[in-house]
Parts: structure tokens; C-alpha cells; sequence
């Protein structure tokens, strides 16, 4: 009990912080730092100006990577990245390492709407690595897919920060359209998604080293009683009692919605290093880069 509510005590704190400027990353303190860790989903990124569903100019390009250079993480997970090349644009190559699923994936179609002449593009998941820390890559999660191209894989690595204790991170983006219940159309298939990540989860659970998923959910776990949470948070093996970082705490993104879909899933060693939350918010009146805000939690070195 008091592993739960030392992190809802420091999340009385102020938990969200608007948009800043552009402040250095911090690579030669990164020893004495805490551990933050970071997800965003950038909706539709692409490598090139006006392509995709959210076709954007040089000067939204620079404003997200002022956003993540903000964030001051050690490493964030992202997601709906066209590929390399279009996640550069908003990660200095400098400043990170970045690394993304082998999924090629298969888009087709048109985006519909306002953009209906346009053609969608790639959407993948990732991690960017502030340079300087040792990290470890392991085989992405293709469990995820379900045998579907157009399904996302995880992206699994180990980071061995250089004074602190390692920590496995997971990078996820699972179907969109059943955010809560089981009865949308796409519940089907997110729910035929959980058994393979509760597989990994339990795996990590019984091995040496702490743990987090990062990533769009597209599922409102906060919400009481949801059955995805009840699945995957059963405390079996032990360090399978997950803590939810965004627990208690509503978005201010979008003022459509009043419970997160992007999550930062912590197992019980990594959730009695958490040290707080907080939801990197657009400025009133400005532009929305993306659909989503990114999200970060603090550790303990």
C-alpha cells in the first residue's frame, strides 16, 4: 500500500507544465539526473513536407523538435513515424539515438476527411535514446501484429543507464477504435493484442531487471473496472502488479477527452522509483503539432 500512494502523494504536486522553448539537453549531467522516461505520438509523421494524413511545413517540424528537446528525456517512445528519416526531423541525430521497428508494414488508401486526396503513409514505433547511454535491442514484439502488416510490432530494449539500475522498455501502439468496453468494431482485434503483451509482461516480470511500457494504448485503462487493466495487472507473477503513471490524473491535451490512451505501464520495482507525472500541454491558442501530448514519468536513477 504505501508503494501506491508515495506516487499519488508526489503527484499532488503540479503534474503538467506547458509547451517550453528550446533548453539544452543536459548530456554531461546525465549522471546526477533522475530518469525520465517519455512517449509521444506524433500522428502520422512524415519524412517529407505536406505528405501524409497531417501534412506538415519546415516550421512544424522545428516547433516538435523544440517540444522534444523540452521534454529533456533520456529516452522516449514514439509513435506514427513514417521512418527514420521523418523521426530526424524531430530528434536532433546529435542529441539521440534512434531506433524503430523492422515491420515494413503495408499502408494503402486515403487519409478521408479534409486530407481525403492524400495517401497514408507508414506508421511505426520507435525509441530515441539520449546519446550516452548504453542501451540493449532485443527482437521487436511481432506477437502484436497478429499476422497483420498494418498491425504495429513493439520495440523492446534494455537501457543501462551509467549510474542507476537498468530498466527494459517496451514501445507500443496497439489498434485504435475500442478505447473502452468490447463492443466496438475494433475490440475484436485489440483484445486478441492483450494476450501477447500480457505474455511479455509476465516474462519481464520474473526477470532481474525492472520494467515500463510506453506507448498509445488507444485504451482508457483508468477507467474503473476496465477489463484490459484487470487482465494484465493480476500480480502474477509478482512483479506483475503494474502501477498506471497517469492513475488519478485527466488529460488537458484535447478538451474532448478526460482520460488518457497513452500510458506509461510501470511493474512494482520500477513503480517504487517513480518520483511523478506530468503531461507536456500545448499553450492556449497555439497550434496542435499532433493529436496527442507527450507524457513522461520520473524514476530514481
Amino acid at each position: 500500500m504505501l508503494r501506491r500512494l508515495l506516487p499519488l502523494l508526489l503527484l499532488a504536486l503540479p503534474a503538467c507544465s506547458a509547451i517550453p522553448g528550446s533548453p539544452p539537453l543536459s548530456i554531461a549531467t546525465t549522471a546526477q539526473r533522475p530518469l525520465k522516461l517519455a512517449s509521444w505520438n506524433f500522428e502520422f509523421l512524415a519524412e517529407k513536407d505536406g505528405m501524409g494524413c497531417a501534412p506538415r511545413g519546415e516550421a512544424d517540424y522545428a516547433a516538435m523538435r523544440r517540444i522534444v528537446d523540452g521534454l529533456d528525456a533520456d529516452v522516449i517512445a514514439f509513435q506514427e513515424a513514417e521512418n527514420l528519416k521523418a523521426a530526424a526531423r524531430v530528434f536532433d541525430p546529435a542529441r539521440y539515438t534512434l531506433v524503430m521497428e523492422e515491420r515494413p508494414g503495408a499502408p494503402s488508401g486515403t487519409c478521408g476527411g479534409e486530407h481525403n486526396e492524400r495517401t497514408v503513409i507508414r506508421q511505426a514505433v520507435g525509441f530515441a535514446i539520449r546519446k550516452g547511454i548504453a542501451f540493449d535491442r532485443h527482437p521487436d514484439l511481432s506477437s502484436l501484429m497478429l499476422g497483420n502488416p498494418q498491425l504495429r510490432s513493439g520495440v523492446d530494449i534494455t537501457l543501462r543507464p551509467a549510474s542507476g539500475s537498468p530498466i527494459r522498455l517496451l514501445s507500443v501502439h496497439l489498434k485504435s477504435g475500442c478505447f473502452s468496453g468490447a463492443e466496438a468494431k475494433a475490440c475484436p482485434v485489440l483484445l486478441q493484442q492483450i494476450p501477447a503483451l500480457e505474455a511479455w509482461i509476465d516474462a519481464a516480470a520474473t526477470g532481474p531487471v525492472r520494467f515500463a511500457v510506453l506507448g498509445d494504448w488507444n485504451r482508457r485503462l483508468a477507467l474503473r473496472g476496465d477489463s484490459v487493466w484487470s487482465e494484465i495487472d493480476d500480480g502474477d507473477p509478482a512483479n506483475a502488479d503494474l502501477h498506471l503513471a497517469d492513475e488519478g490524473i485527466s488529460p488537458g491535451c484535447d478538451p474532448r477527452y478526460d482520460s488518457f490512451i497513452d500510458h506509461i505501464v510501470l511493474d512494482a520495482r520500477a513503480a517504487a522509483d517513480m518520483t511523478g507525472f506530468a503531461e507536456t500541454r500545448y499553450a492556449p491558442g497555439e497550434k496542435h503539432y499532433s493529436d496527442h501530448c507527450p507524457v513522461a514519468v520520473t524514476l530514481t536513477r
